[in-house]
């Protein structure tokens, strides 16, 4: 870990923060999901470089040590992509090996979309392409069916996440096993997830406490506001997708 270099690149109008490691002209571009960073990288980033990759994973925007902008309207897929394309014009470097997980994968197919010139080959995990519907609304359709459970307003998630410490409430997120979103009413929200009897063997306490150390610090509005953006992304899936009563961002 401590060959990994980190800096800082202006890009786009936000300062992003970038963990990198490797030289030569063969670059992978890694982008992290929620609510996750760089971090999530680690491993991959010491393996391929050691392979003679140059290996490049920044806090998305919103996230960890890049800016995290207020506005949700400032985290649809062109600012994201476009804080991308200006890391990679801000490196030096003209194509990349793009790999994605969860909201990163999400990017990344929206990035190969719009500039397949700056990407060699796409590796991409959990989230499936999904073209967006130019008159439906997921949001819409989600007030719609869950109602009250439905989170409406900036600030409400948020404090739900607020009631449950940082550490256990990211622990609860990341080792859950249900790749359907969260099924929690409002009134029992995430502080109704037991507590975990015991890390997996997998995520160590120096990474939950990683982790826990950003978001104490930033919150989690910027991670939150992909979610309440998201109409601009992706077509609505089917309503039976979700269970009857949902929190959702």
């Amino acid at each position: 870990m401590d060959k990994i270099q980190h800096t800082t690149v202006p890009t786009n109008g936000i300062n992003m923060h970038v963990a990198s490691i490797g030289t030569g002209p063969r670059a992978i571009l890694f982008l992290h999901g929620f609510p996750e960073l760089w971090y999530t990288w680690r491993h991959q980033l010491l393996s391929l470089s050691s392979l003679g990759y140059r290996c490049i994973a920044p806090d998305l925007r919103g996230y960890g040590d890049t800016d995290c902008p207020a506005p949700a309207a400032q985290y649809t897929s062109l600012h994201i992509v476009g804080d991308l394309v200006g890391l990679l014009d801000g490196l030096g470097i003209q194509r990349v090996f793009l790999v994605g997980h969860d909201w990163g994968a999400i990017i990344a197919w929206h990035f190969c979309l719009f500039r397949p010139d700056r990407v060699k080959a796409l590796v991409n995990t959990s989230v499936p392409f999904t073209p967006r519907h130019p008159k439906a609304s997921l949001i819409a359709g989600m007030r719609a069916v869950f109602g009250d459970d439905f989170y409406q307003e900036v600030g409400e998630a948020e404090a739900d996440f607020g009631a449950v410490e940082t550490g256990k409430l990211l622990a609860k997120i990341l080792t859950s096993r249900n790749p359907d979103p969260p099924c929690l009413p409002k009134h029992v929200g995430f502080r109704g997830i037991p507590d975990l009897p015991a890390l997996p063997s997998w995520l160590t306490q120096q990474d939950i406490d990683y982790f826990a150390s950003k978001f104490d610090r930033t919150g989690f509005t910027g991670a939150l506001n992909y979610y309440r953006a998201i109409d601009l992304y992706v077509n609505p899936p089917p309503l039976y997708f979700f269970p009857s009563s949902y929190a959702s961002f």
